[in-house]
Order: structure tokens, then sequence, then C-alpha cells
């Protein structure tokens, strides 16, 4: 029998229609290119590897499972993304775990990167101290976010570490437009009120 060919360059429409006729190098081709990103968002929520291992892994069985309800006019990274963060939500609902991670994705390769995915805490340290006093700003902030409810986190995530459109927050979550600008609101409001105790 002839070798299947390399699905390297193949569009991700045509690996799911693949995928969705039971080829399995089809499947090992979608787990391929988004184990990584979808690990990555799992971890920014739970702040643990091998619980974020574990739930990625999750993610994927749920993908197999639910590979047939793909549909083509959706972007498969919002889809994936999608079940990743119900899958941490529901996690998150279940063992209320409470810290995310300020310095950028656990991913990020180079300094370009981790400057991408982190929050913005500080601009250039000048001295020892403030180095420190950043540090001490993002571990507040880190407690602050823990505190929020699993999809104001989810959302404020999506916002301010992905940089995501509120549109896109939307299809990523599955939430009306109109819900998903609410809880970046109420979040916003929540965390001023945790972190009123840095304001001079």
């Amino acid at each position: 029998m002839a070798p299947r060919p390399d699905l390297t360059n193949v569009p991700d429409a045509d690996v799911v229609a693949l995928a969705q006729r039971g080829r399995e190098d089809a499947f090992r081709e979608i787990v391929r290119r988004y184990e990584r990103p979808v690990f990555s968002l799992i971890y920014r929520m739970v702040r643990d590897s091998a619980t974020s291992e574990d739930l990625a892994q999750d993610t994927f069985i749920k993908v197999l499972n639910h590979i047939d309800k793909y549909r083509p006019e959706f972007k498969l990274s919002s889809w994936l993304f999608k079940i990743a963060n119900n899958v941490a939500i529901d996690h998150l609902r279940r063992k209320q775990l409470d810290t995310i991670s300020v310095s950028g994705s656990p991913n990020a390769a180079t300094e370009s990167e981790i400057e991408a995915t982190s929050f913005e805490i500080a601009d250039g340290a000048e001295s020892a101290l403030d180095a420190m006093e950043a540090r001490e700003l993002g571990g507040s902030i880190e407690k602050a976010i823990a505190k929020l409810r699993p999809e104001y986190r989810a959302c404020i995530m999506l916002r301010h570490v992905e940089d995501r459109s509120y549109e896109e927050i939307a299809a990523t979550l599955d939430l009306p437009l109109g819900t998903v600008k609410t809880y970046i609101h109420r979040a916003r409001i929540e965390l001023r009120g945790y972190l009123e105790h840095l304001r001079e």
C-alpha cells in the first residue's frame, strides 16, 4: 500500500475533513499543530504544568469525539480554543485553583514572544528597587485575577494576555458579544477594587 501523503502543508479545513472520515494521521496532524497553543491557553488558566497536560489531553479527546460537529466556516483554532477554555473553566469550578501567569506564555521561545504574552507591569525598571516593586505588583495582579469568576478570568486573559478582539473572545467562548463586554467591564471593576490598596 502506498504511503499516505504528508499533511504538514494541508489547510486546516482539509485536515479536519480527513479526520472526519476517520483518518488517524489527520487527527494526529491537528494535535501536532495545536497542542502547544492549547496547552498554553490552559496553563495560563490553571498555572500547573501536569494539570495543564491532563486538561489538554482531555481537550483533544473531546475534539476527537466531536470532530463531526466542526463546521469549516469557523476557524479551527477558535473551535479548539473554545473547547479548551471550557475544559479549563470546568476544572477551575471544581478545584477553585487560584493563580495565573503574568510572566508570559510557558511556551514562549523568544523575548518578543514572552513580551507579547505578558501583562504590562512596568516600563524599563531603572533599578533593583523598581524591579522588585514590579515583581510585587505582578504578584498582586496574579492574586487579584485569581479571585475573579472563571468566566471573567477567561475574558480578561483573552483580552489582555492573548490580545483578542471582543468579537474573537465571543467566538472562542461561545458567548454573545454584549456578554463578553459586560464580563470584561465587571472584571475590571473587581480588579480595581482588589488592587485599590496599591494606589498611592
